[in-house]
């Protein structure tokens, strides 16, 4: 990896443009977006001293709500999406804090009034002075693995990104029953924003079920990036452990890394987590989410939606009867691509993994087809930072590929 001062001549001088990137990240309707974001390139043009300003972050307020309540946001599709909030007593703007999703069961319900009747025990028992946790509302409108729930939840995790201080590398998604098998849609179709995924006493064959009002085509390509934490109870009476069984073993020819816990004679509940807990804490730990992965494959059905993971997007798609399938590795400036069924993708790059002073090149099947020096973007910069607010995770430029012949 390229350190700053190399990759990153000319910098600003430190808390350069702090106000500006604060009023850019706390920005939420379109209007004030574009504003903030105008503001910035009037200010500087340089994308290293913007890279910089973005890195740094904004200025974190110590006057924000903590403790446990429910709030919610309204999506483009017009749906009032609750949530939860669980964020410490002792909250400190000046630290990064884990971010867990915790996806409840039951979703085959009727939209839910206020109330936080979706987490039956209440959250007030998930106070953890360590983290902060996000309990979001699934109902039969709004199942954790329909288009609107993809939206959603990386829009719930942005809201709660532009008030408090998120580690973006350690943000983790934990299912229970539904939930879990939420967790698995993610993890399948949309893993980017997420570390780890924790699906317990769910089903991945849900997905392709169309009594959940969808059925998804699941590639175990996908999973190869991110651990999953798998736990089912010997005697479920709707998931039990043995029906995963082939699913597992798949994971483990695909070397996929995952923990498979059977509770013995454990049925449809949580009885277990007390004891558990430790190592799911470890795990998580252990677990943190490499934004640029020298390695990275993706396969993707649609050119929509779910073609995109980390630095890499499939754009299209050379026959709608076959999914693209593209397996990708970095050595510096060089990426060696495999690509299956694919008519054009992208490469996402940033400054401390690619020497944009040198060319990038790309190799499509064995054969060059790209060898040129690549030029960075403020505008680039500026809509991939609004898009995730992900500090982690920034992009200088874009470099598309299309492998569509004349």
């Amino acid at each position: 990896m390229l350190s700053l001062a190399v990759c990153c001549p000319g910098l600003a001088a430190e808390g350069g443009g702090r106000e500006l990137v604060t009023a850019f990240w706390q920005a939420e309707s379109a209007e004030s977006q574009d504003a903030a974001q105008q503001a910035l390139l009037a200010a500087t043009d340089d994308v290293a001293t913007l890279y910089q300003w973005l890195r740094q972050g904004p200025e974190f307020s110590a006057a924000v709500e903590t403790g446990a309540w429910e709030t919610s946001r309204r999506g483009d599709d017009g749906l009032l999406y609750r949530y939860g909030l669980v964020v410490p007593d002792s909250y400190d703007p000046a630290a990064s804090y884990p971010v867990e999703f915790l996806l409840h069961g039951g979703v085959a319900r009727p939209e839910w009034g206020p109330g936080v009747q979706w987490w039956r025990s209440g959250y007030e028992n998930l106070r953890r002075e360590d983290r902060i946790i996000v309990v979001p509302a699934s109902w039969r409108e709004a199942f954790w693995w329909h288009d609107n729930q993809a939206d959603n939840l990386p829009a719930i995790l942005r809201e709660v990104k532009r008030r408090y201080n998120v580690d973006d590398n350690r943000v983790t998604m934990t299912g229970i029953s539904d939930g879990g098998t939420g967790a698995y849609f993610f993890a399948f179709k949309q893993p980017g924003e997420w570390a780890a995924f924790l699906p317990w006493i769910g089903h991945p064959g849900v997905l392709r079920n169309p009594a959940g009002g969808v059925s998804h085509r699941l590639y175990f390509e996908n999973l190869a990036a991110k651990p999953l934490y798998i736990v089912n109870g010997e005697l479920d009476q709707l998931y039990p452990a043995a029906s995963l069984q082939s699913f597992v073993e798949v994971l483990a020819e695909e070397g996929v890394e995952h923990v498979f816990r059977v509770i013995e004679g454990g049925g449809h509940d949580t009885r277990w987590l007390p004891a558990e807990t430790p190592a799911i804490e470890r795990f998580k730990a252990d677990h943190p989410r490499d934004p640029f992965p020298e390695q990275l494959q993706w396969v993707a059905d649609r050119e929509d939606r779910y073609n995109h993971n980390l630095w890499l997007r499939i754009d299209q798609l050379a026959s709608p009867d076959f999914p693209a399938v593209l397996k990708v590795a970095r050595r510096g400036n060089h990426f060696a691509v495999e690509a299956t069924a694919t008519a054009g993708f992208t490469l996402l790059l940033n400054p401390e993994e690619v020497d944009f002073s040198q060319p990038v090149t790309v190799s499509v099947n064995g054969a060059t087809i790209h060898a040129e020096i690549v030029e960075q973007n403020p505008a680039t910069l500026l809509g991939w930072a609004r898009q995730s607010l992900d500090r982690e995770m920034l992009i200088t430029a874009e470099l598309p590929i299309s492998l569509v012949t004349d």
